[in-house]
């Protein structure tokens, strides 16, 4: 089992100053301790869960930039990308450029956005349409991103997107095109798109993990396409405690997970010293983990 690291607070004790030197020196740890995959949230205003709305969040794909010059291994993603904050096109042009850039490192991990999106899509004027249009925007947006990263440079015409002339150059390095993350838990639509789409998925930890696994291989089984291929992924808090306290039951936790059919857990590293709990994770569970 791989292990990610999930980047979700910015806040410094010398203010934005401080930022860019915390981050970076996160992704450099980590990647230095085995991680394989470093994301960032698709935010604006910082979620509820983190911190308050006022406290700092950096736009996520200049971010990933910055990571990409700040690594040379590790995958980047965006857990997840809403998809309505840009336009198709555009958006398969940053993921490009971030592949290229990375010499092969990105991902598209991409949603519909859930309801909490919406104070900061209105704060800042961003749209976000009622819940069945932005899954419709959702399947034509990985469609145009899988036509853009293809051979195919017509139009695109879909319901709510029209492009012209779906040209995209350079091509991505990652080859056939970077692997689509479909994030979210939704039996009915979203475990579908995964089916239909999807590289991998990204499903919420809790009890009934089993049973979305179940209701993706009966997607899988519709859509003829093969469970097996499907990563799947876990957005679980990594927390080894200020001691290594933690790191038992977390070992348990992850051989659980990987029993059920869970392939790599993302989150973020839980801690006062996130340095620290790093460190601890680096040596104590990622090794571990590899060898489930």
């Amino acid at each position: 089992m791989n292990l990610g690291m999930a980047i979700a607070g910015f806040t410094q004790p010398q203010g934005p100053a401080g930022i860019a030197r915390h981050v970076g020196r996160l992704a450099r740890t980590a990647e230095e301790y085995g991680f394989t995959r470093i994301a960032v949230m698709d935010h604006l205003f910082q979620i509820g869960i983190v911190g308050t709305s006022e406290q700092e969040m950096l736009e996520a794909y200049t971010t990933l930039g910055y990571l990409a010059a700040s690594t040379e291994r590790v995958e980047l993603l965006a857990l997840v990308t809403s998809a309505g904050y840009r336009e198709p096109g555009l958006l398969a042009k940053m993921v490009t450029t971030l592949d290229v850039l990375s010499e092969g490192r990105a991902a598209l991990g991409i949603g519909v956005g859930a309801g909490f999106n919406v104070a900061e899509a209105r704060g800042l004027g961003l749209p976000f349409p009622p819940v069945a249009e932005r899954f419709e925007r959702l399947e034509e947006t990985l469609r145009i991103c899988l036509q853009m990263w293809s051979d195919d440079e017509g139009p695109f015409n879909g319901r709510h997107y029209r492009l012209e002339r779906t040209l995209n150059s350079p091509s991505t390095v990652r080859r056939p095109h970077p692997p689509v993350l479909i994030g979210g838990s939704g039996e009915r639509k979203t475990l579908r798109l995964v089916a239909e789409y999807g590289n991998a998925c990204n499903l919420f930890h809790g009890p009934d993990l089993r049973h979305k696994l179940d209701v993706l291989r009966g997607h899988c089984d519709r859509a003829g396409r093969d469970y097996d291929t499907i990563e799947k992924t876990v957005l679980l808090p990594l927390d080894p405690g200020p001691r290594g306290e933690h790191v038992p039951g977390l070992l348990a936790e992850l051989r659980r997970l990987h029993r059920i059919g869970i392939d790599h857990v993302i989150g973020p590293v839980r801690g006062a010293d996130q340095q620290a709990a790093l460190q601890l994770l680096g040596e104590r569970v990622v090794p571990e983990a590899a060898h489930f």
